[in-house]
């Protein structure tokens, strides 16, 4: 691949990508959906998140994506609070992280190739400078014959790869993944994962939460537990 995260080296020497103490959060209907949650991922690990459905999977993604800020405790990403963090400083923190939510999140309007682009273009990349890399992504995630069909003409797997790749294709410093092949066959499961791989070895931060158990277990990550809205296997 040629997308080019930070050297494994640079993640050594920096401070942990995601660093949650004692963090708490609930809503009006469900209190305590997350208590007094501890977690360091190191710059460079690998982790899946595991648990039962309720467990607060989906909500802790939330709080690392800054799309919910913590009731209680604190929240650092990249070595600098984001729990307390305006929103006018948010953008800044997103455009370090891959996210791949479990809807896909992509725009009807445009094609597969321009979706992928998107981020690169908001960024204020050249297409000539990215053009090549938007390319060898789709062509990885086995969307390199579609690259003009917009999503709805697209299966449910197919509209996942392409989230995927997406998240991908800037090199991210964290990638936050929601179920990603959760509508995805094995051999293609197996793929994605070698993709995530690849980017761990560049010295991307990835953190892949999934009922996979089987999956998990191939990729050698650590493996986090949470369940009744209290985590095991990350304390800080």
């Amino acid at each position: 691949m040629s997308v080019q995260p930070r050297r494994a080296a640079d993640a050594a020497s920096s401070p942990a990508t995601v660093r949650l103490r004692g963090v708490g959060f609930g809503y009006v209907e469900t209190p305590g959906v997350l208590r007094d949650v501890n977690l360091t991922l190191p710059a460079g690990s690998f982790h899946f998140l595991t648990g039962p459905s309720g467990a607060g999977k989906t909500t802790l993604l939330k709080l690392l994506t800054l799309a919910e800020q913590p009731q209680s405790g604190s929240l650092e990403l990249f070595g600098e609070e984001a729990g307390t963090a305006r929103r006018a400083d948010l953008p800044a923190f997103r455009r370090r992280m891959g996210v791949i939510f479990q809807d896909f999140r992509l725009l009807d309007h445009l094609s597969a190739w321009e979706n992928v682009a998107l981020p690169l273009r908001l960024a204020g990349a050249k297409t000539a400078d990215y053009a090549d890399n938007v390319h060898e992504m789709l062509e990885w995630v086995g969307l390199g014959e579609k690259l003009d069909a917009r999503p709805p003409a697209l299966s449910g797997g197919e509209k996942q790869r392409l989230a995927i790749a997406r998240a991908v294709v800037t090199g991210p410093e964290l990638i936050v993944a929601d179920e990603p092949t959760g509508n995805v066959d094995a051999v293609m499961a197996g793929r994605l994962l070698k993709l995530f791989q690849s980017m761990n070895r560049l010295g991307t931060t990835v953190l892949i939460a999934s009922h996979d158990a089987e999956l998990a277990a191939r990729s050698g990550a650590t493996v986090l537990t949470l369940d009744g809205g209290r985590l095991t296997g990350g304390a800080a």
